[in-house]
């Protein structure tokens, strides 16, 4: 197949949905299917254009792939009317790069992903043009977020409007997928459910991601004793996260001090935490920046037990990605998360569920892990167990492709290419 993938996070990009479409991408060139990729310069999590990368119409070859960076308004300080501007300034600085690509490359599939569903028209003319299958991958519903996190007023104009458009866009789709069950009835809440509606969960490369047999070296590398019990955040810093819940919980365990509480990523809370850290005297809790995809494995299993806080009014809008490499990492996972998600069913294979922004339960759990060793440790070796069987990137890929193949042979004058592999030497996971 001809693949022209479309959206705004790539490599180097190594957390959120940059990471996944990279990694997607990788897989599919390793296939023997012919790639390109159609996105922005790297600027999350940190919300500015990462150097040595410009804001401006490039062209590069990563892992073997041709990528196209279209420029984009990266906000300092986004809001919803931002966000708004934000998403639309790719959609219309990449649109030249699609309708170029659309007659150039000619791809069986346009992938797009969401967000930003505002680019949406430019992949249905691609397709239409090319007699090609528009489909549109949803990582995140970046409109329901945005109104649970109040950025959009529940009921008002500015929602109805783009309610009403995010509904005309979806219909356009020949294919949707989303990562989740309770995305999926989102979907179908939409009224946009159809029989090309599929789940395609996230996964986890469990050769990259696996329990180590020694303390991580980052443990000497930051000062961690090695009897300390860490709980450790890692990732993207988010307000969607409540990450306040995390020193809430440190200051109630603040006379415990072989609990550690480490977090580790950007964002733009993580300024905001480590003032309020500072103030309230946590000397229990380690502020880290993001790590390198290198260390990845290091950092994942520094971990005791790892932490997964979501606000209460977002937590059935989105199923966190950093779950997978948690389970595969071996070591347990406490989330907040309401009962009867799929969020919650997933972490119950490896974890513990407490009720959303309630820092007590947090608390409350730590200690439970803290104090029984043995049943820690057979919570995570459950974690691992469950990522290998649910989430293992080889089956979850392959499983993909054969869909996409079937669904693209029933259009009769669509030429299907399927070509010898040409990046054999590039490992997936490199960037």
């Amino acid at each position: 197949m001809k693949i022209l993938i479309y959206g705004l996070n790539y490599a180097p990009e190594i957390t959120g949905v940059g990471k996944y479409t990279s990694e997607m991408a990788e897989w599919f060139a390793q296939a023997g299917h012919h790639v390109k990729v159609v996105t922005a310069p790297p600027y999350y999590p940190k919300w500015r254009i990462l150097p040595p990368y410009k804001n401006c119409w490039t062209q590069e070859i990563v892992a073997g792939i041709r990528v196209y960076r279209s420029p984009l308004w990266v906000p300092a300080q986004p809001s919803a009317l931002k966000r708004l501007i934000h998403l639309m300034s790719f959609a219309v600085s990449s649109f030249p790069v699609m309708a170029w690509q659309t007659f150039r490359f000619r791809p069986n599939i346009v992938c797009l992903l969401a967000p930003t569903i505002f680019c949406l028209p430019g992949a249905w003319v691609a397709t239409r043009l090319t007699r090609g299958k528009l489909w549109l991958h949803i990582q995140d519903f970046e409109l329901d977020a945005a109104q649970g996190l109040g950025l959009l007023a529940s009921g008002g104009i500015l929602t109805k409007l783009t309610a009403g458009i995010e509904r005309k866009l979806l219909q356009g789709a020949d294919v949707i997928t989303t990562i989740s069950e309770q995305m999926y009835q989102r979907l179908v809440s939409k009224k946009v459910a159809g029989p090309y509606t599929w789940l395609f969960p996230n996964w986890v490369d469990t050769a990259l991601i696996y329990p180590l047999d020694a303390p991580s070296p980052l443990r000497q590398a930051w000062g961690i004793p090695e009897d300390a019990f860490v709980a450790l955040y890692s990732g993207s810093l988010g307000e969607k996260q409540g990450l306040d819940i995390i020193l809430e919980a440190a200051k109630l365990l603040i006379e415990q001090p072989k609990i550690q509480f480490i977090i580790c990523g950007e964002g733009f809370p993580k300024q905001r935490l480590m003032q309020l850290a500072q103030e309230q005297g946590l000397s229990n809790i380690l502020f880290q920046d993001l790590q390198p995809l290198e260390a990845l494995n290091d950092l994942l299993n520094i971990a005791n037990v790892h932490l997964l806080p979501q606000r209460a009014d977002v937590a059935d809008t989105v199923l966190p990605s950093k779950l997978k490499g948690m389970f595969a990492s071996g070591q347990p996972v406490i989330a907040t998360a309401h009962s009867g998600t799929q969020l919650e069913r997933y972490v119950s294979h490896g974890g513990l569920v407490i009720a959303p922004e309630n820092p007590t339960l947090l608390a409350q759990a730590l200690q439970q892990l803290f104090h029984h060793p043995e049943y820690c440790q057979q919570l995570g070796q459950k974690a691992r167990q469950f990522a290998l069987q649910a989430w293992h990137q080889e089956n979850v890929l392959k499983a993909m492709e054969t869909k996409l193949i079937e669904i693209t042979l029933d259009h009769p004058n669509q030429k299907i290419i399927k070509l010898a592999s040409t990046n054999s030497n590039v490992p997936r996971n490199h960037r």
